[in-house]
């Protein structure tokens, strides 16, 4: 795709959200099933991940684990923001990749320590690409990937989390 292709297909929507901001609001959704022993199967809207415990914690490394796929997502997300990006101000990246890595201390997990954090103390994102793609290019692109890179921003900024429990 090109950018002027990009541009014709976002158009129609970019206008439709300038006149009509409320119909830009999607919930987006993610539902699992409790699995057997300690699990939970995820619809992923393309497959069925099930997701135990992290062997750190003492799964056994034969099902996903939940902190993966933050990352997963994480390395999705700004690897297509990036290639729209790219597309959009004309930058050609021939190809690369995106690496996510975090860090974590299971201690706070398993209740351990309780001065040990619960979840991600660190988290790094790191491209590596194929591009010939100048000094003030490469600024634009990263300046504007991180931008509009949803799962980055999400992370980056927080955001409320509301729960809620009910008995079937």
């Amino acid at each position: 795709m090109d950018a002027s292709a990009l541009k014709n297909l976002q158009a129609p929507l970019k206008e439709k959200y300038k006149t009509d901001p409320d119909s830009a609001l999607i919930t987006l959704k993610a539902e699992g099933n409790l699995g057997e022993g300690i699990s939970c199967k995820v619809e992923t809207g393309k497959a069925l991940v099930e997701a135990g415990l992290h062997p750190a914690t003492g799964g056994t490394g034969m099902l996903a684990c939940s902190g993966d796929m933050l990352l997963e997502a994480l390395v999705a997300c700004a690897g297509v923001t990036l290639r729209a990006v790219a597309t959009a101000i004309g930058v050609d990246i021939k190809g690369g990749t995106v690496m996510a890595e975090g860090d974590l201390d299971f201690r706070g997990t398993l209740g351990v320590s309780k001065e040990a954090p619960v979840g991600f103390r660190q988290i790094r994102l790191s491209f590596n690409l194929d591009t010939d793609a100048g000094e003030e290019q490469m600024a634009s692109l990263e300046k504007l990937t991180e931008r509009y890179c949803v799962v980055y921003q999400t992370l980056c900024n927080g955001v409320k989390v509301e729960t809620a429990y009910h008995l079937q």
